[in-house]
């Protein structure tokens, strides 16, 4: 047996102990368990390899682009995908491929400032909803039941209406309609974890409610809302993709996914590459994000 296959069995065995021997190695040993288990499923794997590869082509787009993504060229207008423009050209002669390509970026912009922002804030609501319960309880929740009555598109198309067309407009709009769920998600398990012992043992000890809510309540509640974000990203996308298409996202020359199959909705039965091309990019993006949340759900849900 080689050196390196020793070493690796001999990480393995000291993660996967049932009597660690500090705090650190239970947590890695955690965390090696919930990947041995997220491994062994086939459709999470697959939803982890789209994410990546999409972190990667927008990391790397310069370099995987072959055109200038804004750049014009009216005689090259309208053309079929070939081996100069792979998924062919718009109807201003830009190059579809490397639009979609930093288009990813745009994407990726959108979901991370959304998520950056509702997660904190739905998972500070809902434990502080479920956690102090009475008044405070029925007022937080109220307010989330009025923004959950409102389907997220519409209520975002009012945001922006209000706010003005733009990138930043649009994040902030999506952000607004999105926090609802992840509060509720938090209201239910800490509705759950407030009657544990070890939450009756701080409170003996003297803890304020915040430091107990802050300190206990959030962090156990973490999983879920990492599931939660995950499994959301989807639908943040497709939403961003629908204000786009609507003229009210990322304005041009921006390269965006839905403004560009808004672009080429005129030409869709003649030049279909022109909106296929983005649509398809959004459908696989959706679907990975999907199946990594059902992935980690079922990793880290308990039950």
């Amino acid at each position: 047996m080689s050196d390196t296959t020793t070493a690796r069995t001999g990480w393995h065995d000291w993660l996967i102990t049932n009597e660690p021997a500090s705090r650190r190695q239970a947590r890695l040993g955690q965390t090696y368990r919930q990947w041995l288990a997220f491994r062994r499923n086939p459709a999470a794997m697959i939803g982890l390899a789209i994410v990546l590869l999409l972190l990667l082509v927008a990391a790397f787009a310069p370099l995987i682009a072959p055109h200038d993504p804004i750049a014009q060229a009216l005689d090259q207008r309208l053309l079929p995908p070939s081996a100069t423009y792979w998924f062919g050209t718009d109807s201003l002669g830009r190059d579809i491929f490397s639009r979609v390509v930093y288009g990813t970026r745009v994407t990726l912009v959108i979901v991370l400032l959304v998520v950056v922002t509702v997660g904190p804030i739905g998972l500070l609501i809902g434990c502080a909803a479920g956690y102090l319960g009475g008044w405070v309880d029925v007022v937080l929740m109220r307010i989330t039941d009025v923004f959950l009555a409102f389907p997220r598109l519409v209520l975002a198309l009012a945001f922006v209406a209000a706010l003005g067309p733009g990138l930043e407009n649009a994040v902030i709009a999506i952000a607004f309609t999105a926090w609802p769920p992840y509060a509720r998600v938090a209201r239910a398990e800490t509705l759950v974890i407030r009657n544990a012992d070890y939450i009756a043992a701080v409170r003996l000890q003297g803890a304020s409610q915040w430091r107990i809510v802050w300190k206990h309540v959030v962090p156990m509640c973490m999983p879920s809302l990492i599931v939660r974000s995950t499994l959301d990203m989807a639908g943040i996308i497709l939403t961003a993709a629908g204000l786009g298409f609507l003229g009210l996202g990322a304005q041009p020359p921006i390269p965006e996914w839905g403004a560009m199959i808004s672009a080429g909705r005129e030409q869709i039965f003649d030049q279909w590459w022109v909106a296929t091309f983005p649509g398809i990019a959004i459908c696989v993006v959706a679907l990975g994000f999907n199946l990594l949340g059902d992935g980690l759900r079922d990793v880290m849900d308990a039950r």
